[in-house]
């Protein structure tokens, strides 16, 4: 597994596991961050919050946030 704020522009992950406390796994989870779902990264320069596309919404994410979402690597068009 890797870290979301690992992930360029286009990459498609899926989620493995949150690594934070209570409040802030509820919160993902919320958005629709759960256990295998496919996470599409939109933007991701560098700098400033990385943009992912989950469950057809698209979210702003901070890089420490980023950071402790880990996800598997989709094989897509597999």
């Amino acid at each position: 597994m890797v870290s979301l704020a690992r992930l360029t522009p286009g990459k498609v992950g899926l989620v493995g596991s949150l690594e934070g406390g209570r409040r802030f796994v509820s919160r993902l989870a919320a958005l629709g961050f759960t256990p295998g779902t496919p996470i599409q990264v939109v933007r991701n320069h560098g700098a400033g919050p990385i943009i992912v596309s989950v469950r057809g919404a698209r979210i702003a994410l901070g890089r420490g946030e980023a950071r402790r979402i880990k996800v598997h690597l989709a094989d897509v068009g597999a």
